[in-house]
């Protein structure tokens, strides 16, 4: 498989709902549409912010088929299709790629987190990898997933041809450190995952960010780069500053819910979640709309 270089901001999309938990596709196009024309270097589609586990495979395979329609031609589109068994997630990752992705994000395997240690994650991430139509990049998320893949596991998977970068949504500034001396192939992109660390991420040298604050600050995720590389360090940190207490509200305090009322505040059409996931409460929205408010996004 060809390499490619992936740099810029991506937001792992939201999944916007009808009040009757069907998809709103409608909104979910009209919300790409718009962050065409942010400064996004493309969307992450199935992502952890995405609901994706409360999609049916039909849904999903037709939010990528949507992604690809309304995408701009230059946005590179990532789809999460890690599942728990090894034959599941080849044959979603090929069904993604046939609906138009450009790259699939695997998640590591969790469930039976005790077997699932660096040999395990291996075999799995090789064979996935082997039978892929499309390059894969890892996906690293232990908040979900309680497994942390260690440095010496990712070093040898960078060397796989068709293993093209990972996704750390650990928020440890240390750990990425670690990834980096580790001795990764020099082509591996490797991605951070949460905007909370992004400003330290691009002091260490990393390029690209996969993060849930781009869902509704996708401007203000873009800049922080444009400006560190135009080398006003510290106006990018301040920046990046402003933007943490949002940051921590939607991938914290509020989830998956926050992060779409946050969407919808500033423009974007968040939607309501899917049950189990419960919307905000007035007093919530409150809280988090004084947030974006500081903040300056409302």
């Amino acid at each position: 498989m060809a390499y490619f270089e992936i740099t810029g901001v991506f937001p792992p999309v939201i999944t916007p709902f009808h009040e009757d938990e069907s998809v709103d596709y409608d909104s979910f196009a009209a919300n790409l549409e718009k962050w065409n024309r942010t400064g996004l270097a493309g969307y992450l589609i199935l992502g952890s912010n995405s609901e994706t586990p409360y999609l049916t495979e039909e849904e999903k395979l037709g939010l990528v088929r949507l992604a690809k329609q309304h995408k701009a031609q230059d946005k590179l589109l990532m789809v999460g299709t890690g599942l728990e068994s090894t034959e599941a997630t080849v044959r979603l990752t090929n069904l993604a790629a046939d609906a138009g992705a450009d790259a699939a994000l695997v998640l590591t395997p969790g469930f039976y987190g005790a077997a699932m240690g660096d040999d395990a994650q291996y075999a799995f991430f090789t064979e996935v990898a082997d039978r892929s139509k499309i390059p894969v990049l890892l996906y690293n998320v232990p908040k979900f997933t309680h497994i942390n893949l260690t440095p010496s596991v990712v070093s040898r998977l960078s060397r796989h041809p068709n293993i093209i970068g990972m996704k750390d949504s650990s928020g440890d500034i240390g750990r990425m450190t670690a990834l980096m001396t580790e001795g990764l192939d020099s082509e591996f992109n490797l991605l951070v995952g949460t905007a909370s660390v992004w400003y330290p991420a691009l002091a260490l040298g990393i390029r690209g960010g996969v993060m849930a604050l781009c869902n509704c600050a996708p401007r203000e995720c873009a800049e922080i780069q444009t400006l560190f590389d135009a080398g006003k360090y510290q106006e990018a940190l301040e920046l990046n500053k402003k933007m943490f207490p949002v940051n921590a509200a939607v991938t914290g305090a509020f989830g998956v819910p926050g992060l779409k009322y946050a969407c919808d505040l500033v423009g974007y059409k968040g939607g309501c979640p899917r049950k189990p996931l419960l919307p905000l409460t007035q007093e919530k929205k409150d809280r988090l709309e004084q947030i974006l408010k500081s903040s300056g996004l409302v």
